[in-house]
Order: C-alpha cells, then sequence, then structure tokens
C-alpha cells in the first residue's frame, strides 16, 4: 500500500499553573492547550506482515524512546492486529522545547493507525491508551484547544468552531533543551497555586509556575525572554525551552524576527483551535 501523510501539530501552553502534588508524584495543573499550524509530518505506510518498522525519525532519538513508534506497538498489542507499517517522522518541530512534538506525533500514530488497520477503537479509548504514553498524548488524539487540569488529561473544549479567528504567534527556541521531569522535580517550584475558572483565565489570564525554576537553572531562557519582551509579554509554553508573544499579524512578526539576535531558531505560527489532524481523519 502506499504512504499516507498525517500531521502532527504543535502546542503552545497559554499558562501553567501547578496546584500541589499528587501521592503518584504526579502534579495536579491547570493549563490551555492552544495547537499551531507548526507541524511535524507522519507519513505512515501499511504492512501485511506485522512488522512496525522506523524508516526516519527524529535525530538523537532512539527507536524504542520515540513515542511515536511506542504508540504503534501499544495499540498493535491492545488490538491485537496482525498487521503492521512503515513510519516515517518528519520533524519541523524542535525537539525540548515545550511544544508537545513528541506527543503530537505519538497520538497522530494512533488516530492514523487506528483507521489504517480498520480498528475502529473509540476516541475515549485512544486517548486512554495515549495517557499511558504522556500526559499531553490524549488533547492531541481529542484535537481540540481546550482547558485541561488534572495531570492534563481531563479536558473541556475551551472554543467552539465558529469562535473567532486564532492568534498569530512568534516563538523563539533558545539552542538548549529542556528536562520536563527535571523541572517538576525541582524543590523550589511552586506547587500551592490556587485553582482558577475557565471564567477568570479569559478575564485576566494566568502565568507559568514553571518560569522561575526554569530561568535559574538555564540563562538561555531568560536571554529569549529578554530579547522578546521589547515587543509584547513573553510568555514559556510548558517547561520550555520556548518563548512566545502573540503577534497582530505574521507580517508584524516577520519585522520583529529581523530585529532578534542569530542566536535563536524563530518560528511564525498561527493558533489553531482545531487540530489539522481532525479534518485528516474525517478525509478518510
Amino acid at each position: 500500500m502506499s504512504a499516507e501523510a498525517w500531521p502532527a501539530p504543535a502546542k503552545l501552553n497559554l499558562f501553567l499553573h501547578i496546584l500541589g502534588r499528587r501521592p503518584d508524584g504526579y502534579h495536579e495543573l491547570q493549563t490551555v492547550f492552544q495547537f499551531l499550524d507548526l507541524c511535524d509530518d507522519i507519513a505512515i505506510e501499511v504492512r501485511r506482515d506485522g512488522q512496525l518498522r522506523r524508516l526516519a525519525g527524529a535525530a538523537g532519538v532512539a527507536e524504542e524512546a520515540d513515542l511515536c513508534m511506542r504508540a504503534a506497538r501499544a495499540l498493535k498489542a491492545a488490538a491485537g492486529s496482525a498487521l503492521g507499517a512503515d513510519i516515517r517522522v518528519y520533524k519541523r518541530i524542535p525537539l525540548g522545547g515545550g511544544l508537545g512534538g513528541g506527543s503530537s506525533d505519538a497520538a497522530t500514530c494512533l488516530v492514523a493507525l487506528n483507521r489504517l488497520w480498520g480498528l475502529h477503537f473509540s476516541t475515549d479509548e485512544l486517548a486512554a491508551l495515549g495517557l499511558k504514553l504522556g500526559a499531553d498524548v490524549p488533547v492531541f488524539v481529542r484535537g481540540r484547544a481546550a482547558w485541561a487540569e488534572g495531570i492534563g488529561e481531563r479536558l473541556t473544549p475551551l472554543f467552539p468552531p465558529e469562535a473567532p479567528a486564532e492568534s498569530n504567534y512568534l516563538i523563539l527556541k533558545p539552542n538548549i533543551a529542556i528536562s520536563t521531569a527535571q523541572v517538576f522535580q525541582d524543590p523550589e517550584l511552586t506547587r500551592n497555586s490556587p485553582p482558577i475558572t475557565i471564567h477568570g483565565f479569559l478575564a485576566s489570564g494566568g502565568r507559568n509556575d514553571c518560569l522561575g525554576v526554569v530561568l535559574r537553572r538555564y540563562p538561555e531562557v531568560a536571554r529569549a525572554i529578554e530579547c522578546l519582551s521589547p515587543f509584547g509579554a513573553a510568555h514559556l509554553t510548558g517547561t520550555g525551552a520556548c518563548v512566545f508573544i502573540d503577534v497582530a499579524t505574521l507580517a508584524r512578526g516577520r519585522e520583529i524576527v529581523r530585529q532578534l539576535p542569530p542566536e535563536f531558531e524563530a518560528f511564525l505560527a498561527r493558533g489553531l483551535n482545531d487540530s489539522p489532524l481532525l479534518a485528516r481523519s474525517a478525509a478518510g
């Protein structure tokens, strides 16, 4: 069979509050996930011999650590499918940037293989399978910009399809990769933010409770925020390393990029309330 191409979009955390630590070591949080039109592409060709092969993937990521391949194996095991696949992941989302590329790749593999293998797993079943791979995977499976609670798995769609046009973003990636686990294990991390409501966020916004730890550990992030701040309120997404600002238009974003030092990788992206994976899946 010929290879099928599927999008895996990046995300931003528009805020991130940490409410406390659970007995299992995970953290209770509140956040908003916003999709971006910056996407990895995943090409999948079904195999009849049952083998799962990664023919292209992220540089420096071993196959056993590749979330896309782990998702494929988990779905195959859960379904007992005799089919396999050749999988190629073409990366555009930077690694270690807090943009959710690995989780998105995993979700896209789950959704795509569910369709290509004819499994008929429900969205809820795929999201539950994805949660075992990472807390951010379910939002990519469901494909709607969302308010998230718990460890990120309790999702409330935030914007209806007829919502106003999404924002444009300028994103800077320092030349570092940040370990999410190390940030969440830092003893100085804020873990007692009071819960807020969706209405409260929409009225006054929020902050990122990981910012203080990240700035202390990674001066490169502080430098990126310093460079962006003259052009707007700079935010950290997830645990970083990427920081971002809203821009009125992508043309304005390009003007700002020309004024930034070349030490950073810069991205311009449009926010999306619906993941492009939804449209690709509906297309069959």
